[in-house]
């Protein structure tokens, strides 16, 4: 049976699967509230997220005991609603995720597509690109391509997707090495299948659950960093509310109001775990292999 084919049949037994995958369903869950904030942020926060109140400046979430009316996650110390902020700011991380990880994942992709199924001379070039460009330790090297760049979000995702490429290449290169072993791309070679009709029709199904499961990470990978570059204001303008910019601007009043840290750290870290469980439960789901176990 084809790549194709077989991709085929375990799409719909993955289908099912994926569908009682406690993994997906949570992870799917939190994404789904965070892409309804990030649409609906205009309606849904209850404040303009830049409006200052300054005689309600770091006010307590509303469980604490200096807590003001209607700012339910409190004040930072410009006196702007934090849960506001935090649902603004959930537009840039997600904007930035899934920007970043499908760029990453074409070039990424089609680099250890044409590394992994031509071998020989293509390979080496191509690994040795990613060797000498792994080389450098990628948040430095974002920092460095952002110097160069500008502040801005596209050049935030630009350099997210020329920084993490190789690890899509790298990864996904070694699946293809050993999917271009199998019975099947020998059959479609035999009966007259183009390279890049092998590649797309045979070879790419197959890798397809390592290649989602890459991209999840790569999405939770990208929110981190969207959330350093923020946090030293190489990001986003210091009017757009993102949560690096956040934690940069709770830095100095951690002592005294606590939760400015703890809540958009708080909101990194859901987002990040919620693209890794969906991105596992995806993996389980589809990949055949591991229904073995």
């Amino acid at each position: 049976m084809s790549g194709a084919g077989a991709a085929s049949l375990a799409g719909a037994s993955g289908w099912r699967r994926m569908a009682r995958s406690g993994r997906v369903i949570a992870g799917a869950s939190i994404l789904l509230a965070l892409i309804i904030c990030a649409l609906g942020a205009h309606w849904i926060a209850p404040f303009d997220p830049n409006e200052q109140d300054i005689l309600n400046a770091l006010k307590s979430p509303v469980w604490g005991l200096d807590s003001a009316e209607g700012h339910w996650l409190g004040t930072d110390n410009l006196g702007r609603d934090t849960l506001s902020r935090l649902i603004y700011g959930s537009r840039v991380a997600l904007f930035v995720a899934f920007c970043a990880a499908i760029g990453t994942m074409i070039v990424g992709t089609i680099l250890a597509l044409v590394a992994g199924y031509f071998g020989g001379v293509v390979d080496w070039i191509i690994s040795r690109l990613v060797d000498l460009w792994m080389s450098f330790p990628p948040v430095v090297l974002s920092l460095i391509l952002i110097v160069g760049f500008g502040v801005g979000i596209g050049n935030v995702i630009l350099a997210i997707v020329l920084v993490d490429w190789t690890r899509f290449c790298r990864v996904v290169r070694s699946e293809v090495l050993v999917i271009r072993r199998q019975t099947y791309i020998d059959a479609a070679r035999l009966a007259g299948f183009s390279h890049w009709r092998t590649m797309l029709r045979e070879v790419l199904p197959a890798a397809l659950p390592l290649i989602i499961t890459l991209m999840s990470l790569e999405m939770g990978i990208a929110v981190i960093v969207e959330a350093i570059l923020s946090f030293v204001g190489m990001s986003v303008e210091s009017d757009i509310p993102a949560w690096g910019v956040m934690i940069s601007d709770a830095r100095a009043d951690m002592y005294q109001s606590s939760w400015g840290l703890i809540l958009p750290i708080s909101a990194i870290v859901v987002t990040v775990l919620a693209f890794n469980l969906l991105g596992d439960g995806l993996r389980r789901s589809f990949d055949a292999r591991l229904q073995q176990h």
